[in-house]
């Protein structure tokens, strides 16, 4: 049987492979916007990392709070950020791009 110490190790390095597993989308989001993304599976899956979250704090697991502290903080980002990048008009290389050529 491992012991409670490589037991709460292994769930650290398991939240820390699972958080910062969202960290390439969210420099996808900064550098094409967010449009691949539905705000529906953004709440969803914040309401997923909420509840292991609460999990984590009924059991005092510090791998668990701490993951999924980080993760919620990474959701809300993604959400802001791609709520930001719709606002924002899009640049004139890309309105370029999709105006026909004058002849």
């Amino acid at each position: 049987m491992p012991s409670l110490h490589s037991i709460e190790i292994l769930g650290a390095v398991a939240g820390f492979c699972t958080t910062f597993a969202f960290i390439p989308q969210l420099i996808k989001i900064q550098k094409q916007g967010g449009r691949d993304l539905s705000y529906g599976m953004l709440i969803f899956y914040l309401t997923g990392v909420l509840l292991w979250l609460a999990y984590g704090i009924f059991l005092r697991a510090p791998s668990i709070i701490l993951a999924n502290s980080a993760t919620t903080f990474l959701i809300v980002l993604a959400i802001i950020l791609k709520a930001w990048k719709e606002r924002r008009p899009p640049s004139t290389a890309l309105v370029r791009e999709r105006l026909p050529e004058r002849t």
